[in-house]
């Protein structure tokens, strides 16, 4: 009987090894891609959607839109954050001037400023896809669309040029302004962006006269008027 007593230690320090034993846990890295642009939507005054994308960081700096609808159609660009930079400050009114145009994300780059205009494109893409989703879900949608009324302002003949612009309103609020003629002039194409910029943000011909402009501007304030008295 003591002769066995041996044994059985032995074998139970022999399966000890074996409860102790873990397999290591094997290890694995994982590499973050930058996301792309995303937003969120809010509602805004008279059924609007109002969308704010992420914040794009680029070489320049942040970049960061909101971009106001009403149904599928874009009537109003601002950007909340933008690379403090002279090309870029140039550049942001001509992008927001072909958005309001395109009604797309498909608009040329502005020369002398690409990665704030392909940060741009990307941020107003994420956008126009999220309200997208919501209007796609909303019967009162389709009913903005079906209210809007296009028209045309007087053609105003000034030293420069003919100016005539077209105003497209849903309901009471202008969502576009199209020119039909403008002056050829280099200071005229320079100024258009910042005079629809300034129409689409006051809802009225009451805007700033552009710096070097003045002909241009005087006409098309007459113009709009025009359109907006005709409109009713």
């Amino acid at each position: 009987m003591k002769r066995a007593i041996p044994v059985v230690v032995l074998s139970i320090a022999g399966l000890v090894p074996v409860w102790l034993y873990q397999p290591s846990a094997g290890s694995s890295t994982v590499q973050a891609a930058t996301p792309a642009p995303t937003s969120t939507s809010s509602a805004g005054s008279s059924g609007e959607n109002v969308v704010t994308t992420t914040t794009v960081e680029t070489e320049k700096g942040p970049l960061q839109l909101q971009v106001t609808f009403a149904g599928t159609k874009i009537t109003a660009v601002r950007t909340l954050q933008q690379p403090d930079h002279p090309q870029t400050e140039a550049a942001v009114p001509k992008l927001v001037a072909e958005t309001l145009q395109a009604q797309s994300a498909d608009i040329d780059t502005v020369s002398g400023a690409t990665i704030t205009s392909e940060a741009y494109k990307d941020s107003l893409q994420a956008a126009i896809d999220d309200n997208a989703k919501t209007a796609s879900a909303s019967p009162a949608a389709s009913a903005t669309q079906q209210s809007s009324q296009t028209v045309d302002g007087t053609a105003v003949d000034t030293e420069k040029g003919t100016v005539q612009v077209q105003v497209t309103f849903e309901g009471d609020k202008i969502t576009t302004v199209n020119m039909l003629q403008q002056p050829n002039h280099p200071q005229t194409t320079a100024a258009v962006p910042q005079l629809i910029s300034g129409t689409l943000e006051a809802q009225s011909a009451d805007i700033d006269t552009v710096s070097g402009a003045t002909i241009t501007s005087d006409g098309y304030k007459e113009s709009l008027q025009a359109a907006i008295d005709a409109k009713g």
